[in-house]
């Protein structure tokens, strides 16, 4: 990467995010944002809530993200890139609208974006544009000008996005009783989606069954099993699992759920399973609740010795990589030759999502990519 820290031709960073209810009182009406235009009764809503009532109606990830920007701004400031930092959410204040009219108010005219979803999928990337596209359309109708928005590309195989993560492992084996800590195998945890949209996940034709969103997932996979060999001296079994099922029972989604491989890994005689958390940035709800209360009392009945290994959260390194992926687009955006950042097998990824990619069921416009509306 360049040494000049020079974000030119931006001038903001947005972080964009889920969002989360911050009381009992924000539960359902941000689960109705969540599905709005699905038709689900309130009623309904309220059994769906009880996860983040059990924590109080309060959801992690907005706290997280609050230190994750103080974590980036802290970083920018000591490395000289000046380049202001917004944050808005899909469906919980700070929302996505409110912050892009904030930002064209403040005559941010090139604007990059960090969304906190490290792989592609429709709903890690193109429904983040699709809300994109979504909010552009109502500040056009308000007369506003529009900033150009450009996303950031995927971080999944970036140093500063593992490094965390397998410093995490490693931490969670030497944890574990040292009669099972040889024999522990790792379960790679991600969210669990349908097949259909696994598999067109990324540029279609690059990839096979489970697309780019399946690849990606097992290239982070080997890249911190490899790892956690050549520092523990110790070559521990893993496998890719998934978890937050939430879909229809007819319709096929990735499998095997972590909890049922915890009943398999136990039936086998697998003395330990490390849980580490691979697909979420940081330890919001599908962590807390589906990782840390129902795999772990899975375990639990099972007498298995489980551990969960940390998200990246705010760690320092992870958001040296951010700054890293910012210089590299700006100086792509200014025409310099760079050389990207990127681990594993398949390589940095692409820095404008094609046409196609992703698809949503229903074809809905989305900024940031080659068939923006919104160049």
């Amino acid at each position: 990467m360049p040494h000049a820290h020079d974000a030119t031709p931006y001038d903001a960073l947005l972080l964009l995010s889920f969002g989360g209810p911050e009381g009992p009182d924000d539960v359902v009406p941000f689960l109705e944002n969540v599905t709005r235009g699905r038709g689900i009764p309130a009623e309904r809503l309220k059994e769906v809530g009880q996860h983040y009532f059990l924590f109080g109606g309060v959801s992690p990830i907005n706290d997280q993200n609050r230190a994750l920007l103080d974590a980036l701004r802290k970083d920018f400031a000591e490395h000289g890139l000046d380049l202001p930092i917004y944050w808005g959410n899909r469906n919980w204040v700070p929302y996505l609208t409110d912050t892009l009219r904030e930002m064209a108010a403040d005559d941010r005219r090139r604007v990059l974006v960090l969304a906190t979803s490290a792989y592609a999928s429709y709903s890690g990337c193109r429904q983040y544009r699709e809300n994109l596209a979504d909010s552009l359309a109502a500040l056009e109708a308000e007369g506003l000008e529009l900033p150009r928005i450009d996303k950031l590309r995927h971080y999944f195989n970036h140093p500063g996005f593992l490094e965390p993560m397998i410093d995490g492992v490693v931490e969670s084996l030497a944890d574990l009783p040292e009669g099972v800590r040889h024999g522990a195998h790792i379960a790679f945890c991600t969210h669990s989606i349908p097949n259909a949209s696994a598999d067109t996940s990324g540029p279609v034709e690059a990839h096979g069954d489970g697309g780019a969103y399946v690849a990606e997932h097992l290239d982070v996979s080997k890249l911190i099993a490899d790892a956690v060999r050549e520092r523990t001296g110790v070559e521990h079994p893993w496998q890719l699992v998934y978890q937050s099922r939430s879909g229809a029972p007819h319709i096929p989604w990735l499998e095997p759920d972590i909890c049922d491989h915890l009943e398999e890994r136990h039936a086998a005689g697998v003395p330990a399973v490390v849980m580490a958390p691979i697909g979420f940035v940081s330890d919001h709800m599908e962590v807390l609740y589906d990782l840390d209360t129902e795999a772990m009392a899975k375990g639990g009945a099972l007498g298995l010795p489980v551990r969960r290994s940390a998200t990246v959260g705010a760690d320092p390194r992870f958001a040296a990589a951010i700054r890293d992926l910012v210089l590299e687009r700006a100086a792509t955006e200014r025409g310099q030759d760079v050389t990207p950042c990127a681990l594993g097998a398949l390589g940095a990824g692409h820095h404008l999502c094609p046409v196609g990619c992703c698809p949503a069921r229903a074809p809905r416009p989305a900024a940031a990519g080659a068939d923006s509306p919104y160049a």
